[in-house]
């Protein structure tokens, strides 16, 4: 039997006030919460994968649960995460950021037509919202 990856279930972004990012990224962004507590937020992207924000530095013991346990892990600097959007959705979202005093800091038009627009969340992550035409499989 052959190995095979199915897809990225989950990607973590390392915020130092759990709060504020957590207001961005349900209010701007519209991410649904599907966890929330005072140590991590957990947010549903289109029913197809978890993003994850944890406070930087609070991971690093790792956490014992009665069920296991998961290993430290942490992050650090302005990290990078894309997002996708439809073509139809990208100048809506682009009025959306506007009205949320958002800069866009970027703009791509890649060879197989996807575009991109990139700004930064609270804690400097470079976020991008990009539309189909940019990799082989998206």
């Amino acid at each position: 039997m052959d190995l095979k990856i199915e897809r990225v279930i989950e990607t973590v972004l390392y915020v130092r006030d759990i709060e504020r990012a957590a207001a961005f990224y349900q209010q701007v962004l519209k991410l649904p919460v599907m966890v929330a507590n005072e140590r991590f937020r957990a947010y549903n992207v289109a029913d197809k994968s978890v993003l994850l924000l944890f406070i930087e530095g609070d991971s690093m013991n790792g956490a014992h649960y009665p069920e296991g346990y998961i290993p430290p892990h942490d992050g650090r600097g302005p990290l990078h995460l894309g997002l996708a959007v439809s073509k139809v959705q990208l100048p809506l979202w682009e009025q959306h950021l506007a009205e949320h005093g958002i800069r866009i800091e970027g703009r791509m038009r890649w060879e197989h037509g996807g575009e991109s627009i990139y700004f930064r969340d609270p804690d400097e992550h470079l976020l991008e919202l990009v539309t189909p035409g940019i990799w082989a499989n998206y």
